[in-house]
């Protein structure tokens, strides 16, 4: 089972995280534009790395 990209638990197929970070009525379509509006946005931290295999 996919675990959720956004919140602890299995991945329900809502579809939130392919939405613009911008424009929540928008899907994303990797424009990079929420990549320049500031600084907290420019790192993440990664705590998991899930490998289907």
């Amino acid at each position: 089972m996919k675990e959720c990209v956004l919140k602890d638990g299995p991945c329900t197929n809502c579809g939130e995280c392919d939405l613009c970070d911008l424009d929540k009525t928008k899907k994303c379509d990797n424009c990079g534009r929420c990549i320049d509006t500031d600084a907290a946005s420019r790192a993440i931290k990664i705590d998991k790395v899930i490998m289907d295999l």
